[in-house]
């Protein structure tokens, strides 16, 4: 019995000795390396996504898209959990004189961390990325602009460019605000149309980031989280103070058509 006990408390150990206690194991040997190499995923911080034609206030609307702003679109494949967007169109009929039309677009995007898709954040910024190029390639020439924009998100974006369409020139305004792992991205343009004057591209860069931000308070309200001040740059008049011709300053900014596509 003594020579059984001993082999046993030693197995595993050839220098083990007899003592009489069984041979303690190591404290490493109770976890899987591949369990403290497995990467964790961070959640996502945002849950909810606000109801895209009600993420933009009245006054927003009335200013941009003044001819239009009762009657937002929203998109017809929302997954109203991860993915929404509403729209509106505005023209102002000037008659022999010419119009003006405006176009305005909010959509909200959610991303979840998954095994096998990645952090939320890091899917929220590739989206970003792609949301940027593919309004650089869609410039009629290469005057597409990109700046930085402060104080909203964690990180956002300005792309100003024009489209040659039959119609017109269209002056493009498109910016893109990533909050964690939730990606905002609102398009603004306008044209005078019939002869009338083009918009003024800087006032209307000044009116799609005020919106912008509207946008980016409404995702923050619908989980929670209060609001975020606008930043300076989002302060500016809008564009009806140079794109309407009607006497009502709430009327200012011009009228749209319906954007193609």
């Amino acid at each position: 019995m003594l020579i059984t006990a001993a082999c046993s408390s030693g197995s595993g150990d050839p220098k083990a000795k007899d003592t009489g206690k069984a041979t303690p194991q190591p404290a490493a040997s109770s976890a899987q390396p591949s369990a403290s190499a497995s990467p964790t995923l961070q959640p996502a911080v945002y849950k909810k996504l606000p109801d895209p034609c009600s993420a933009l206030p009245k006054k927003t609307l009335v200013d941009l898209v003044p001819k239009g702003a009762k009657s937002g679109k929203k998109g017809k494949i929302d997954d109203p959990s991860s993915r929404s967007s509403c729209s509106w169109s505005s023209l102002d009929d000037n008659g022999v004189k010419g119009s003006q039309f405006r176009w305005l677009s909010v959509s909200l995007l959610r991303f979840e961390s998954g095994v096998v898709t990645g952090s939320a954040n890091e899917q929220a910024r590739t989206f970003l990325n792609q949301q940027i190029d593919k309004a650089e390639s869609t410039a009629s020439d290469s005057k597409s602009s990109k700046q930085s924009v402060s104080g909203m998100g964690d990180e956002a974006y300005l792309v100003r460019y024009h489209e040659k369409r039959k119609e017109g020139d269209f002056k493009d305004q498109k910016v893109v605000v990533r909050l964690e792992n939730v990606v905002v991205t609102l398009d603004y343009n306008g044209a005078g149309l019939a002869g009338d004057k083009s918009p003024d591209p800087d006032d209307l860069s000044k009116a799609a980031k005020k919106a912008a931000q509207d946008a980016v308070s409404a995702v923050l309200a619908a989980n929670g989280k209060g609001t975020q001040a606008s930043s300076p740059s989002t302060s500016s008049a809008t564009p009806s103070q140079t794109a309407s011709k009607s006497p009502s300053p709430s009327a200012s900014a011009s009228a749209s058509a319906t954007k193609k596509g």
